[in-house]
């Protein structure tokens, strides 16, 4: 898990010649990750649907790719949208992967 002090700066941009923001997140150890705004998006998301909702305790997301018919016009074929999995078995899941 990256805490807030790992994290060195942010940036977020436009490629030149693109339309879409990117963010670039570097962290202490010398990492660095570009999220694409389709990944972002997602996040901001199901980030918003947890932290404002007064009941939900956790949301899951997963990659799907739409077809022209599926999806809002000038959005990626590729998203991050969220499934049918029960708040219980996604923080079930979670406490899983933190004990390993």
């Amino acid at each position: 898990m990256y805490k807030a002090e790992d994290v060195v700066r942010v940036i977020a941009y436009i490629p030149p010649g693109h339309h879409h923001t990117r963010v670039l997140i570097e962290f202490r150890d010398g990492g660095k990750i570009v999220l694409q705004q389709t990944v972002v998006d997602g996040i901001i998301r199901a980030y918003a649907n947890v932290a404002l909702h007064p009941q939900r305790k956790a949301v899951e997301l997963v990659m799907r790719n739409l077809s022209k018919r599926e999806k809002k016009e000038g959005f990626s074929k590729h998203q991050l949208l969220e499934t049918a999995k029960s708040e219980e078995d996604i923080l079930r899941e979670v406490a899983e992967i933190y004990s390993e």
